[in-house]
């Protein structure tokens, strides 16, 4: 059952999390019209968006080994022509959907502002929203589980994920020399490691549920399974962090 505690915790998230900024509607989802010049000028970019959201879906479902260059172009309703020359070959629109969805998450993760919550308000937040985040975006999971079954080998030639990553861990690092000051979370803690463990507590519960709950014959995909679930990652972490 989902403690009370939890229940609050679900309440103060929820609240955050609804007032976050709407997300912008990508290029894509604008229709094109054949006598706006702006529109006009911007179509390539449209077009590599539709290439993109059609690779996503392609590589998520099939994998890199069995996605299709021919099926990505029917899903963005472009020539493989104007595929090739606007993202590239399989390899390059493999490398530039994984850097898509790595943008994604961190566009929606720089949203959060943690910079106004207080120390331990923020942690939890960014914790519940990594949990979130993986529940809800299983082309996500999908692609970092094939990406490193290929060993990272694509991913080490992207300079952009590395980009996107740095002014977190200096956010993450801010936070936890607020709540040092403060005195509500111990010294010493590596801003990275604690990262690997926010995401990774939730990751392996994700992308590992079928297995699970096979194995406890619990249905972990219910609601009040992944509530507990939540709950237990941000009583792990916090219970970590105090000093």
């Amino acid at each position: 059952m989902v403690t009370s505690m939890a229940r609050r915790g679900l309440v103060t998230v929820a609240r955050l999390l609804q007032s976050l900024p709407m997300m912008r509607k990508s290029a894509a989802a604008r229709p094109l019209t054949q006598n706006d010049p702006a529109q006009a000028e911007n179509r390539p970019a449209a077009s590599r968006e539709r290439i993109l959201d059609a690779a996503v879906a392609e590589f998520a479902t099939q994998g890199f080994a069995g996605a299709r260059v021919d099926a990505i172009a029917l899903r963005a309703g472009i020539n493989k022509r104007m595929l090739y020359a606007y993202v590239g070959n399989k390899k390059a629109l493999w490398l530039a959907a994984l850097e898509r969805v790595y943008e994604a998450k961190r566009q929606e993760e720089r949203t959060l502002n943690l910079q106004r919550l207080a120390p331990q308000e923020a942690m939890q937040l960014l914790i519940r929203f990594n949990f979130r985040y993986h529940t809800d975006h299983p082309e996500f999971l999908a692609m970092l589980n094939d990406e490193n079954l290929q060993r990272g080998m694509n991913l080490q030639e992207s300079k952009r994920v590395a980009e996107l990553y740095s002014p977190l861990l200096t956010l993450l690092s801010e936070v936890l020399a607020r709540g040092q000051a403060d005195g509500v979370f111990r010294q010493n803690v590596d801003p990275m490691q604690l990262y690997i463990s926010v995401v990774g507590l939730g990751y392996f519960f994700c992308s590992n549920q079928f297995t699970l709950s096979a194995i406890f014959d619990r249905h972990l995909d219910s609601v009040e399974e992944v509530l507990t679930r939540e709950q237990h990652i941000v009583d792990v972490l916090m219970g970590y962090l105090r000093p």
